[in-house]
C-alpha cells in the first residue's frame, strides 16, 4: 500500500528539528530510514532545494525554503508528484504561520511542535488521494517536476567514508546533475547581526583613526614606535575582514572568522601601553560577537518556485 508515513520540518543551519509528526510504524526498514533522516538534516546546507533518497522499500523526499527544510517518508510506490505537493503545502503553512525571524533564532529541538496537528491532518488527506482532487493542482507540480527533477542522492554519498561531497545547492540543472556556483546564499541578516556588522566597522574606524595619529607622531619625531601603526592598520584589515566574511560565503568561513578574531585579540595586547582595559574590552567584544554571528549565519539552500 502506497502512503506516506511520516514528515518533519528541520533547520536548515544546523539540522535542528523544529517540528515532527507522530510515527506509529516501528518496521526495521523504518528505523533504518530515520538514521538517513538524521544524516541528511546535518547535510541540508550542502544539498540543493529539492531532492530525493531511494532506501529500497521507501523514499525520503524534501525540499528547502528561507533556512527551513521539509522532509517526509513514505513508501518506494508513492508518487513523487503527490509527495512534492505534500511538502510544499508543508512549506505554504509553515511560513504563513511561523515568523521566519522564530525559526532563525530557535534553540530547542521540537519547539514548533504544535504544527504537528497540520502535518498529520495533511498527511491524512494525501494518504487518502480521493479527497485531493479539488484541493491541489497535480498538473502545476507533474510540470515543475519535470522541467526541474529532484536531485536524486544515491546511498552511496550517505555510506561513504568522507560523507557528502559539497554539492552547491544555488544551482543545478533540470537533469539532475549540480554546477559550481562561486557563492552561495546565505540566510537572512538579524537584528543582532546588523549591530555586530555596525560595531565591527566602528572598530575599524577608530583602528584607522588611531593608525594615522601614530604616523602622524612618528613624523614629529616623538618617539612613537612604527610596531604600534602596524598593529592598528592590522586591527583595522581584521575588523573589515569580518564584515566581509558576514555579507559574504566563502570557503572555511568559519576557521577564517576564529582566525580573524584572534588577530584583533593579539594586536589589542601589543597596544595594551597605548589602550586602557576598557577599550580593549570593548574592541574583543566587539571581535567576539562578530565571530559569533558569523557561526550563526550559514548558507541556505535555494527558494524553489513552485508556482506559487
Amino acid at each position: 500500500m502506497s502512503m506516506i508515513l511520516s514528515a518533519s520540518v528541520v533547520r536548515v543551519r544546523d539540522g535542528l528539528p523544529l517540528s515532527a509528526s507522530t510515527d506509529y510504524e516501528q518496521s526495521s526498514g523504518v528505523q533504518e530510514c530515520r538514521k538517513y533522516f538524521k544524516t541528511l538534516a546535518k547535510k541540508l546546507s550542502q544539498l540543493p532545494d529539492r531532492c530525493t533518497l531511494h532506501t529500497g522499500q521507501y523514499n525520503i523526499n524534501f525540499i528547502s525554503s528561507l533556512g527551513v527544510s521539509y522532509m517526509m517518508l513514505c513508501t518506494e510506490n508513492y508518487p513523487g508528484v503527490l509527495a512534492f505537493c505534500f511538502l510544499d503545502e508543508l512549506q505554504k503553512e509553515f511560513i504563513t504561520t511561523y515568523n521566519m525571524m522564530k525559526t532563525n533564532t530557535a534553540v530547542r529541538p521540537y519547539c514548533f511542535i504544535e504544527f504537528d496537528n497540520f502535518i498529520q491532518r495533511t498527511k491524512q488527506r494525501y494518504n487518502n488521494p480521493r479527497s485531493l482532487t479539488t484541493k491541489i493542482n497535480l498538473a502545476d507540480m507533474q510540470t515543475e517536476i519535470r522541467l526541474r527533477p529532484p536531485y536524486q542522492i544515491s546511498l552511496s554519498e550517505l555510506d561513504s567514508a568522507n560523507g557528502y561531497p559539497h554539492i552547491p545547492p544555488s544551482e543545478y540543472k533540470s537533469t539532475g546533475k549540480i554546477s559550481t556556483a562561486p557563492h552561495q546564499r546565505l540566510e537572512p541578516v538579524t537584528l543582532s547581526g546588523i549591530v555586530s556588522f555596525v560595531l565591527s566597522l566602528l572598530c575599524g574606524a577608530l583602528n584607522l583613526i588611531r593608525g594615522f595619529h601614530a604616523i602622524e607622531s612618528l613624523l614629529q619625531s616623538e618617539g612613537e614606535d612604527f610596531s604600534y601603526i602596524i598593529a592598528f592598520f592590522l586591527g583595522t584589515a581584521a575588523c573589515l575582514y569580518q564584515c566581509y566574511l558576514f555579507v559574504y560565503c566563502t570557503g572555511w568561513r568559519n576557521i577564517k572568522s576564529f582566525l580573524t578574531f584572534g588577530l584583533i585579540c593579539l594586536c589589542n595586547m601589543y597596544l595594551y601601553e597605548l589602550r586602557n582595559l576598557w577599550q580593549i574590552f570593548f574592541h574583543v567584544t566587539v571581535s567576539a560577537f562578530s565571530t559569533l554571528q558569523i557561526r550563526l549565519r550559514q548558507p541556505q539552500g535555494k527558494s524553489p518556485d513552485y508556482n506559487v
